[in-house]
């Protein structure tokens, strides 16, 4: 079995920053790739940031893209989601998955595992 634990979520105020760390613990590729989604009230849940296992590449979804860094600490087991200049459509729940593939993965179908979600909620 494979754990994922999101945490960092909370509450921001709008312009301000939070950032996500998801550890991974149990069998697992040794560097799996691994992406951050995201699921508003009322809507599906959508992938915004992916890293491949080597933390070499990296993939943003275009309304994150420059706000947003995903990064990964491999000797850590934890990958983190910096997010900057936070707006209130970034509120959501936000969760970490990982593949079976090590390299970078941008469908969601190709995602094995899941977090449980930590909220992100951005007042105006």
């Amino acid at each position: 079995q494979v754990q994922l634990v999101e945490s960092g979520g909370g509450l921001v105020q709008a312009g301000g920053s939070l950032r996500l760390s998801c550890t991974t613990s149990g069998r697992a590729a040794s560097r799996p790739a691994m992406g951050w989604f995201r699921q508003a009230p009322g809507k599906e849940r959508d992938l915004i940031a992916a890293i491949s296992g080597s933390g070499v590449m990296t993939y943003y979804v275009d309304s994150v893209k420059g706000r947003f860094t995903i990064s990964r600490d491999n000797a850590k087991n934890t990958m983190y989601l910096q997010m900057n200049r936070l707006n209130p459509e970034d509120t959501a729940d936000y969760y970490c998955a990982a593949s079976r593939r090590l390299s970078l993965v941008t469908s969601p179908l190709e995602y094995d595992y899941w977090g449980q979600g930590t909220q992100v909620t951005v007042s105006s």
